[in-house]
């Protein structure tokens, strides 16, 4: 009995320590498991990305539908293009022609990139053109097509307290605004808007953070960016488009730089062209890039540049944006 007694303390000793070793690889191995997520590859690039990713689209608006039909199309396009109803106004002939529903994503430039590189669209519509070449340059997207362009302006507070009225520079109408440490909105979101909004502040010759009590980033789109700026009867950048569709809402802003048109802006550097990227299949094989091609030739088309050109004249007597695409070059020379 001593003997057997012995035999299965030793048995059950065996048993714990087996249990004991065995304990740590389940418990190394399960944050692997929950760190893998559908779709997104088994690869170590591919788990590592995934964070980034799900924090990426819980940042997103909701995609905006625009037609129905079985195929979509998914557009990261930048916010001054469904802010002005743009958007709203040519997705209609497009949906007719090819039968297809356009999911629109209208974020910041950066972001609208973001979801091209992750193969999260399949055609981007967006106007920040270093950005635009670097991302055709590391294969996320391919053959870049001018589109159309507007100008950037500056607003702000009807009694202007920096002074900078008319003022012929942006640059200059910036080292005013900090040397009155007036109140300035930035997008604060790496958009078209924000990434020349920061190449003025360099062209001045200063760098203002978010210590400055009068600098305020706040991560918005262009229309929140207006509207935030009027509650705080503070300056902006804006591009004229978004201005003019959304200025009957904005009464304690004026426009104080970039003349009455595009054509009076005597800052030719405030140019803001815009482009369509078809996103590349070789890299990303789950885009519609035949819909994508399709998109990109149909909105640099003659007849849909009319129609981008006649936007907002009969409202505004101005365009709010203008063609700009090698075959409306070739047909207005």
């Amino acid at each position: 009995m001593r003997r057997l007694h012995r035999m299965t303390i030793f048995m059950l000793l065996t048993v714990s320590l087996l249990l004991a070793a065995c304990q740590p690889a389940a418990t190394t191995a399960a944050p692997t498991q929950a760190a893998v997520t559908p779709g997104a590859g088994t690869t170590p690039a591919a788990t590592s990305a995934a964070p980034a990713t799900t924090v990426a689209a819980a940042t997103l608006p909701p995609a905006t539908s625009i037609g129905t039909g079985s195929t979509v199309l998914r557009l990261a396009t930048t916010t001054s293009t469904a802010d002005t109803g743009l958007l709203n106004a040519i997705l209609p002939d497009f949906n007719t022609k090819y039968g297809a529903r356009v999911d629109v994503v209208a974020v910041g430039t950066g972001q609208a990139l973001a979801l091209g590189t992750s193969g999260d669209a399949d055609v981007v519509l967006v106007h920040a053109r270093a950005q635009e070449d670097a991302f055709v340059a590391k294969g996320d997207g391919i053959n870049r097509l001018d589109v159309m362009y507007n100008d950037f302006v500056i607003v702000g507070p009807k009694s202007d307290p920096a002074s900078i009225r008319n003022l012929a520079s942006g640059a200059d109408a910036f080292s005013l605004i900090s040397e009155a440490k007036a109140p300035f909105v930035s997008r604060g979101d790496k958009s078209g808007t924000n990434t020349k909004e920061l190449a003025i502040w360099a062209t001045a010759g200063i760098t203002p953070t978010k210590s400055d009590s009068w600098y305020l980033s706040i991560g918005q789109g262009m229309g929140e960016t207006l509207n935030f700026a009027n509650e705080k009867q503070a300056y902006t950048l804006s591009d004229r488009g978004t201005w003019l569709a959304q200025k009957a809402n904005l009464p304690n802003l004026d426009l104080l730089v970039g003349g009455a048109t595009l054509a009076d802006n005597k800052d030719k550097t405030l140019l803001n062209p815009y482009g369509v990227i078809p996103v590349n299949p070789a890299k990303h094989p789950k885009v519609n890039f035949d819909l994508a091609t399709k998109f990109a030739n149909w909105i640099t088309s003659v007849d849909e540049q009319q129609v981008i050109g006649d936007f907002g004249k009969d409202k505004f007597g101005q365009p709010l944006f203008y063609p700009s695409s090698a075959a409306w070059k070739a047909a207005h020379p």
